[in-house]
């Protein structure tokens, strides 16, 4: 495996013309220190971010974006994170050897489907609040300037040569709000996960932990109802009859119901910010997301790797579909 290279490139001749005797220590030292603190002000202003966007009455303003379009995006997404996860599960998992790199192109190759106003929202939020403190351009590059004057004062009074910084920087962090748009998605679909269990549990008295589940549910009902109401003896008997015997649901019942089912799931999903976004606000899980976005930010820009944040939501959100088809019988 190869090295991750460092910051500086090109080497010291990117940010001091020519005839400078910098060391190269000095200048890592300083790249270093201008990272150690603009992260560590970063993940100071995290609280107050989340309590602007993430509690009340942020989170309606947030999550208010979602009426309209992201209405039918929503459960596109929700439709798509299989093949999404799937992909990111081979990049992961696969080795880049000569006979798979084919493999790693199509993986690369696959969206991780409609971006909603809701995500592009929150990943602006992110991008100007978060990483840029409500400033206009990268807030990193001044830092890393800052700190390498401070090392260049000692050699010239020329200014820093600072072009190259936007162009390392900028892909890595469009790739993690990638990332952390996908979360959101994987954050509905475990939403959803949960209200089905508790629906089913208080509502009917069974286990649906899932839209399959509960739409399986949801198809023996009506079938029994439908079975009832066409009973020889009249509707009452049918239903103290089927209520012993239940009828099977047919296949066009259960799967009607089912979309139908997801199709509402998928809806509220598009809301479900406005419910969860505080809960999740309140048990941590929003800070510890963002403190993990900022972690791999600040890895992958000291050691100029590629961006390493690969949030689990998604993998959690799989399993949890996993077991509803499991527990359903539909595997």
């Amino acid at each position: 495996m190869t090295q991750p290279k460092q910051i500086y490139l090109a080497g010291p001749e990117v940010f001091f013309p020519a005839g400078q005797h910098v060391s190269d220590v000095e200048i890592e030292q300083a790249i270093r220190a201008g990272i150690e603190r603009y992260f560590d002000d970063c993940r100071a202003r995290v609280p107050a971010f989340i309590d602007r966007h993430f509690h009340y009455p942020g989170a309606i303003a947030t999550n208010r974006m979602a009426l309209g379009w992201d209405m039918l995006r929503a459960p596109l997404n929700l439709l798509w994170a299989p093949v999404y996860a799937l992909a990111c599960l081979v990049k992961i998992l696969a080795p880049k050897r000569a006979g798979l790199i084919w493999l790693h192109g199509l993986a690369n190759r696959v969206p991780a489907g409609f971006t909603t106003r809701v995500q592009q929202h929150i990943s602006h939020l992110i991008l100007v609040d978060l990483l840029n403190n409500g400033q206009e351009g990268p807030l990193l590059e001044s830092y890393l300037i800052e700190a390498l004057e401070t090392v260049y004062e000692r050699h010239t009074c020329e200014p820093v040569d600072h072009q190259r910084f936007s162009r390392l920087i900028e892909p890595l962090v469009a790739e993690a709000l990638s990332q952390y748009r996908v979360t959101r998605t994987a954050s509905a679909d475990i939403t959803n996960s949960i209200s089905c269990t508790v629906l089913g549990a208080f509502a009917f008295q069974k286990f649906t932990p899932g839209g399959i589940g509960l739409g399986v549910v949801l198809a023996s009902m009506l079938a029994k109802a439908l079975a009832a109401r066409d009973f020889i003896l009249g509707e009452t008997i049918g239903g103290w009859y089927y209520s012993v015997f239940p009828p099977e649901p047919s296949l066009a019942t259960t799967a009607s119901v089912m979309v139908a089912v997801m199709a509402a799931l998928a809806a509220f999903a598009a809301l479900s910010g406005v419910i969860f976004d505080p809960v999740q606000a309140a048990v941590g899980l929003h800070r510890r997301r963002l403190l993990k976005l900022l972690d791999h930010l600040q890895r992958d820009v000291s050691l100029s790797t590629q961006s390493s944040f690969r949030p689990k939501d998604q993998f959690v959100a799989r399993i949890l579909d996993t077991f509803d088809m499991i527990r359903t019988g539909l595997m």
